[in-house]
């Protein structure tokens, strides 16, 4: 897919397979954090009994607050971790069965998406030769790469919003995402109660391939950083009267702190018309990613994709009349890649 034949670099590729791989269980994002935790200085081969360690804890961790984790009715290997945390196994036993259950397809299907398999492989399958998995130098340059510790955020992320999808019931359409700018998080309802689901920085940045959406420099996920992301109205909050669900998760962009508040920021102006059609370019990544930012989307902005540029097109001009806003666009800070 475009996402990143355009931009091919490990990080996208990796990011190809936790936003857009197929998800019928969240077992693939457990297999991602356990990878993110393995010894990367010993050897490159991972036994499952290795893997099962971190890979049942953060399930485990997962089934307290979402005890969905998988499409199907029920799962031999999830009942056992439901068992651990209730106290009634061991974590041996639970180790035990997880190299016996837990990998029996994520092993296999972590690397496709879109029904065909990614071109670069960061681990191979040798379960019958050695018991395990063996880590490929894709996965070892992965590691090293600067933008490698904002993925661990950007897993979670996706994993908190596709297990909130599932304890809503995609099927009855009712999955829309949230805003709250004051905890910059994202929140759902059920029943009438809000559930926070996640960070809205987490979730946003992997849609931009880990860059300001204005310039493409290089943003940051890590609380502290100085080059953490801030999260922006495209269309500005000024606004509000004149756009209908301006803290729509369509309107929602992550900027560096220059773009968003620096010298030659952009304060109260609209981004240009060009900027809009990179809004429309992000918010149908979105679209391709399924649950629940697909039906998010699609309920705020349009079932087409005419119908979302359309969208688009008619708020920015909306704000652009009643308010006279001067447009604005920074000077490029790295290579445009949607």
């Amino acid at each position: 897919m475009d996402f990143y034949q355009t931009d091919p670099t490990l990080e996208n590729y990796w990011r190809g397979v936790i936003l857009f791989g197929r998800n019928v269980a969240s077992y693939k994002f457990a297999l991602a954090h356990a990878l993110y935790e393995v010894d990367k200085s010993g050897s490159d081969l991972v036994t499952l009994e290795d893997l099962a360690v971190p890979f049942s804890r953060h399930l485990c961790q997962h089934l307290l607050h979402a005890p969905k984790q998988i499409t199907s009715r029920g799962s031999q290997y999830l009942e056992t971790c439901v068992q651990f945390n209730n106290g009634e196994i061991t974590q041996d036993k639970l180790i035990e069965t997880t190299v016996r259950l837990g990998f029996s397809n994520v092993i296999d299907a972590f690397h496709n998406v879109n029904a065909g398999e990614i071109e670069k492989r960061f681990f191979l399958d040798e379960r019958k030769t050695a018991k395990g998995i063996r880590l490929t130098d894709n996965f070892f340059q992965l590691s090293e790469r600067p933008q490698y510790q904002n993925l661990v955020y950007e897993t979670n992320a996706r994993w908190n919003l596709v297990e909130q999808a599932w304890a809503m019931g995609v099927s009855r359409n009712l999955v829309t995402v949230e805003f709250d700018e004051q905890e910059q998080l994202l929140f759902s309802h059920i029943n009438a109660r809000r559930v926070n689901i996640t960070s809205c920085r987490d979730s946003l940045n992997g849609y931009q391939k880990g860059r300001c959406f204005y310039c493409f420099r290089t943003i940051s996920l890590i609380p502290g950083d100085s080059e953490l992301a801030d999260v922006d109205h495209f269309i500005p909050w000024m606004a509000r009267n004149e756009v209908n669900n301006i803290n729509g998760v369509w309107n929602l962009v992550l900027a560096c702190q220059c773009c968003n508040r620096g010298e030659a920021g952009k304060f109260a102006h609209l981004p240009s018309r060009k900027l809009l059609q990179r809004l429309h370019a992000r918010n149908e990544y979105f679209v391709q990613s399924k649950l629940p930012l697909h039906e998010t989307i699609v309920n705020q902005t349009g079932n087409q994709t005419t119908q979302r540029k359309d969208f688009l097109e008619k708020n920015w001009q909306a704000a652009k009349n009643n308010r006279l806003f001067h447009t604005w666009e920074p000077k490029a800070e790295g290579e445009a890649t949607f």
